[in-house]
């Protein structure tokens, strides 16, 4: 699928604009956090732990911070279990994944050319 800014202008409107809904939603995905976070979902549920364990750095402040506006923003489900001790895990919604389908492409690029570009600067 071949996208343009051209087309993206025509079918959504001027993604520039300030109060453009795409600049609330680009700050919440390409964050820092928001995008390590949902590729430590990528492979599957994880529960909190794990994903404190996984992405290295995070506060537990700034996690739940991070998966709270994921949530609401329909990437991520939050899923609680009645046991003893309370278990909850994340996951990907359809459109969680859908999302990471098409970012995974640009952070194995990144992930490709990150020492040659941090190496210069």
């Amino acid at each position: 699928m071949q996208v343009s800014l051209a087309g993206i202008r025509e079918e959504y409107g001027d993604v520039f604009t300030d109060g453009c809904p795409t600049r609330v939603v680009l700050d919440h995905v390409m964050s820092k956090w928001g995008v390590l976070a949902l590729l430590a979902l990528t492979d599957g549920p994880r529960r909190w732990g794990e994903l404190r364990r996984e992405v290295e750095g995070i506060s537990e402040k700034m996690l739940a911070s991070t998966l709270r506006t994921l949530e609401r923003d329909g990437f991520v489900e939050r899923r609680a279990y009645a046991e003893v001790p309370p278990r909850v895990d994340y996951r990907l919604t359809p459109r969680g994944t859908e999302l990471m389908d098409r970012m995974l492409p640009l952070v194995g690029w990144v992930a490709q050319h990150a020492a040659s570009i941090v190496d210069k600067s």
